[in-house]
């Protein structure tokens, strides 16, 4: 059983969305990573069974594509640390207090995204062989 009153504070974008829909894809990758092909190609339905599985990893390493590519559009931007480009007297001031919330906010972001990214692009990585093996065995 899951937590899910921590899930729906942490994530990316609105509270648990991102968090839910990441979380599924990777228990979608870590699950076909479990797959042995050597199980699918014993019975009757070999090439089936095998054929299908290459079309489940596929899509699902096209979803982590598109994910992938989404988060990392949200490591782009506005540099938030180019706040250390302005004088010291600037940072101080009341206007340059106002933006201590956003930037901490972009950052945390930014490191979401990041970690989301490196956690589905490692799934993925384990994926690939698998794709390749099972496109071989057709």
């Amino acid at each position: 059983m899951t937590d899910r009153s921590l899930s729906s504070t942490v994530g990316i974008g609105a509270p648990g969305h991102a968090l839910d829909a990441d979380e599924a894809l990777s228990t979608r990758l870590r699950d076909l990573a479990l797959v042995e092909i050597d199980a699918l190609i014993a019975g009757d339905r070999a090439q089936e069974l095998v054929a299908a599985f290459a079309d489940d990893v596929a899509d699902a390493l096209r979803e982590a594509r598109t994910r992938i590519a989404a988060l990392r559009s949200q490591l782009g931007g506005a540099d938030p640390l180019s706040v250390l480009e302005a004088a010291p007297r600037q940072r101080a001031s009341d206007a340059g207090l106002a933006g201590v919330d956003r930037i901490r906010a972009r950052l945390a972001a930014q490191a979401d995204a990041a970690r989301a990214m490196a956690r589905l692009a490692d799934l993925a990585a384990g994926l690939i062989p698998k794709l390749f093996e099972a496109d071989r065995r057709r």
